[in-house]
């Protein structure tokens, strides 16, 4: 089966958008690792007074991690799924969270402009028809020096976590997403992982995006290995200019 894009991935989430909050929370550690990538951005004073761009914020987990570390934010959250964002926008949100309705590549078209702060994009890059494409739109639309950090399933590249990730999927997620009709879409879900980048050649393409200060940091627990954080900083415009 070949890795869904565009409309037809749109499509899967937004089937798969009434039993999604579930299937994660089954997910030992799900909340708390996001929580984590979060302060990994380093925002000081709660983001008082800062803007950051959730991009893909699916059913609005991240969007609760955002929403509970960086308190003082403005958020403005983005998915192309109509159907994931129809239950994120139905939860209950403090003042100064917005969401919108649109492709990672094209916020201009939809509204969403900079300068952000900082964004935060969980579980999204590998989903990308072109993420290169998308990278330069989080780059475009940050503040200089704004901050940017990638939670997602990003193997390490040892055969081990490979398996891992393999034997979970095969062993819990598939049968379950089956049984709930989505199996096409988990099924998506796992190659996307295993054909995508490995975390140090994610954080490559991040440093050839015009990002410094780029770094992979792990997450606990059984994701050792399997999800990781990937932090950089939007380079100075002069310094990009000369790489």
């Amino acid at each position: 089966m070949p890795l869904l894009r565009d409309a037809d991935l749109a499509a899967a989430f937004d089937h798969a958008a009434r039993s999604y909050d579930t299937l994660v929370a089954a997910n030992p550690g799900y909340h708390a690792h996001l929580r984590r990538s979060v302060r990994r951005l380093g925002l000081p004073h709660g983001g008082s007074g800062m803007r950051v761009l959730d991009l893909g914020c699916g059913t609005g987990a991240s969007t609760a991690a955002l929403a509970a570390v960086l308190p003082g934010a403005d958020i403005t959250a983005v998915d192309a799924s109509a159907g994931m964002l129809e239950r994120a926008a139905a939860k209950p949100w403090p003042d100064g969270v917005t969401f919108v309705h649109a492709p990672a590549e094209r916020l201009a078209e939809a509204g969403v402009e900079g300068p952000f702060d900082a964004v935060f994009a969980a579980y999204l890059f590998r989903n990308a028809a072109a993420p290169d494409s998308v990278l330069t739109a989080v780059h475009d639309v940050l503040a200089p020096h704004g901050r940017l950090a990638v939670h997602d399933y990003t193997l390490s590249g040892r055969a081990r976590d490979r398996t891992v990730w393999t034997v979970v999927c095969g062993g819990i997620v598939l049968p379950v997403a089956t049984a709930l009709g989505d199996g096409r879409l988990y099924r998506h879900l796992w190659r996307s992982v295993v054909e995508f980048d490995t975390a140090d050649e994610f954080a490559g393409r991040v440093r050839a995006a015009g990002f410094d200060c780029v770094r992979v940091l792990p997450l606990p627990g059984w994701q050792t290995g399997i999800t990781h954080t990937v932090v950089g900083r939007r380079a100075d415009t002069d310094t990009a200019a000369d790489r």
